[in-house]
C-alpha cells in the first residue's frame, strides 16, 4: 500500500467509499433517495473538496455545512448516520492507502463529522 498522493487518488478513493455508503443500509437512503446525487457529476466534485483539504489545491467552492443542513431538513441527520459515514470512510481509507496523507484525511473527515453534527443539532 501507498499514501494518497495526487488528484487520482482521491478520486478512487471517493469511488470506492461512495459504493459503500450508497449500497448501505443506514446512510444509503441520503444519497440515492433525499439527494438523489449523480454519483457521475457528484464524484469529480467532491475530489475537488479533499483535494483541498489534503494539497490545499483544487476549486471547491460550495457551502459543505449548508449542503448537509439542507438534507437534514429533508431527513434527519441523527448520531448513527455520521458514525456510519465515518466508519465507512476509515475504511475505504484503510483498505488501499497509509501514511502521512491518509492519516490527514482520516483526522479531517472525523473533524468535519464532529463539526457538522455540533452545526445540525
Amino acid at each position: 500500500m501507498k499514501d494518497i498522493t495526487s488528484r487520482k487518488d482521491i478520486a478512487f478513493l471517493m469511488s470506492d467509499f461512495y459504493n459503500k455508503a450508497i449500497a448501505h443500509p443506514e446512510i444509503g437512503v441520503f444519497f440515492t433517495d433525499i439527494a438523489r446525487i449523480d454519483l457521475i457529476k457528484h464524484l469529480p466534485e467532491i475530489t475537488d473538496f479533499w483535494e483541498q483539504q489534503l494539497f490545499r489545491k483544487g476549486g471547491y467552492k460550495k457551502n459543505v455545512l449548508q449542503i448537509h443542513k439542507d438534507l437534514d431538513l429533508k431527513k434527519k441527520l441523527k448520531k448513527v448516520h455520521f458514525e456510519t459515514w465515518l466508519s465507512l470512510f476509515n475504511k475505504s481509507v484503510d483498505d488501499f492507502f497509509i501514511g502521512e496523507k491518509a492519516e490527514l484525511i482520516k483526522t479531517r473527515a472525523l473533524s468535519i463529522s464532529i463539526m457538522m453534527r455540533s452545526k445540525i443539532d
